[in-house]
Order: C-alpha cells, then sequence, then structure tokens
C-alpha cells in the first residue's frame, strides 16, 4: 500500500463504504449505497445474542433516485443488520429526504430531516458521500450528452471544463482543493484569466 511501513498491529474492525451510480431506463437515476461495520473476533449481544466473526454489526443500504437537476424524487433505506432490534424502525423516516435538491446546503437541510431520533447516525454518515457520488454520476453524464451534439474536442480539460459548467461554472470549483487553486496548472490551462500563479508558458490542452 502506498503508506508508510505501519507497526505491528492486529485488526479490530473494517468498515466499508461503497456507492454507485446508475442510469436508469426512464432516464433517472439512482445512486445507491451500502455500509457495513465488521470486527475479527465474535461477541456477545443483547438483541441477537451473538454476534460471530465478520458478520456485520451494520450492513446498511441507501437509494436516492434523482434527476437531471438533482432533485431527489425517491429515496428508500434498508437496514438488514444492526446493533439493537430497534435500529431498522429508522430506515423508512430517510423518504423524508424526497424533494430535496442536491446542491450547497444539501447535507444540512437532509441532516434536519432525519435529525436525531428520527434517524440512523450511520446512514446519515453516508449522505455527504452519496451526494458526492450523485454529481459524478450526473453532471458527467448530462456532459458527455451535450457534447455528442457539438464539435467540441473530447479531451479530458474540455470535457471537465463542461461537467464545471453543469455544476454552475468554474467559481463554483476553483479554490475548493489543491488541484482547483487559483494557482494550479489545471486553471492556467482550462481557466487562464482565473490564473493567479507565476507567468509561465501554457500547458497543451488534453
Amino acid at each position: 500500500m502506498p503508506l508508510s511501513t505501519p507497526a505491528a498491529r492486529e485488526p479490530l474492525h473494517t468498515r466499508r463504504i461503497e456507492i454507485n451510480g446508475y442510469r436508469r431506463a426512464d432516464g433517472l437515476f439512482d445512486i445507491e449505497g451500502r455500509l457495513t461495520d465488521t470486527k475479527p473476533f465474535g461477541f456477545p449481544n443483547h438483541d441477537r445474542g451473538y454476534v460471530a466473526p465478520n458478520e456485520p454489526i451494520h450492513d446498511l443500504w441507501m437509494r436516492m433516485t434523482v434527476n437531471e437537476t438533482m432533485e431527489i424524487v425517491a429515496c428508500e433505506a434498508a437496514s438488514d443488520f444492526t446493533p439493537y432490534a430497534v435500529c431498522p424502525k429508522a430506515a423508512p423516516n430517510f423518504a423524508a429526504l424526497t424533494g430535496l435538491h442536491i446542491r450547497p446546503g444539501f447535507l444540512r437541510e437532509a441532516t434536519n430531516r432525519v435529525r436525531g431520533t428520527l434517524g440512523c447516525t450511520h446512514l446519515r454518515e453516508m449522505l455527504q458521500q452519496m451526494a458526492t457520488t450523485a454529481f459524478q454520476t450526473i453532471n458527467p453524464a448530462r456532459a458527455r450528452n451535450d457534447l455528442k451534439a457539438t464539435s467540441v474536442p473530447r479531451g479530458s480539460d474540455k470535457f471537465d471544463a463542461k461537467i464545471a459548467e453543469k455544476m454552475g461554472g468554474p467559481t463554483s470549483i476553483v479554490g475548493t482543493c489543491l488541484a482547483y487553486g487559483t494557482d494550479s496548472p489545471v486553471i492556467q490551462r482550462r481557466w487562464p484569466h482565473l490564473y493567479t500563479g507565476p507567468a509561465q508558458e501554457t500547458q497543451a490542452a488534453d
């Protein structure tokens, strides 16, 4: 792995989160996430009796159905494995996310609708990553569709710039990370009018 060699250690807990984006036959998009927690050892549990080694403590699902304007038109959740028998009762409450738009402020609005005892901490933890996956699923799909009708070259910079337009233009992403810093060569190539770094020869676009 790319990290430094760790000290001697033993595994105690594994959390896995997988989120997939799908285009549906009806033109909508499904953003589907799954979160699991496991431990390599067994332990007693009041509600389940015993949780065996590598048996999920949590096995949680969520599906958001989203349209091209990033509006959630349906949301469902399911709790296949939980530490307490009462936990699955929270899953149906995530239908309350229907009608929200995935945009700045989404996480605050979504969390408020399933706040506290209305929801599940771990299902809520998936919301931010599901929103990011929605952006990475829907905006590239829309950009790719738009480019089919134009003569714009399909190089990665042109494609990514088109995606940025779908997200509100370059100003919506400039400054959000190292690659999109105003002194970055990425900004210099795509939006030279926003570039603030040292003058140098513009790199050839993809």
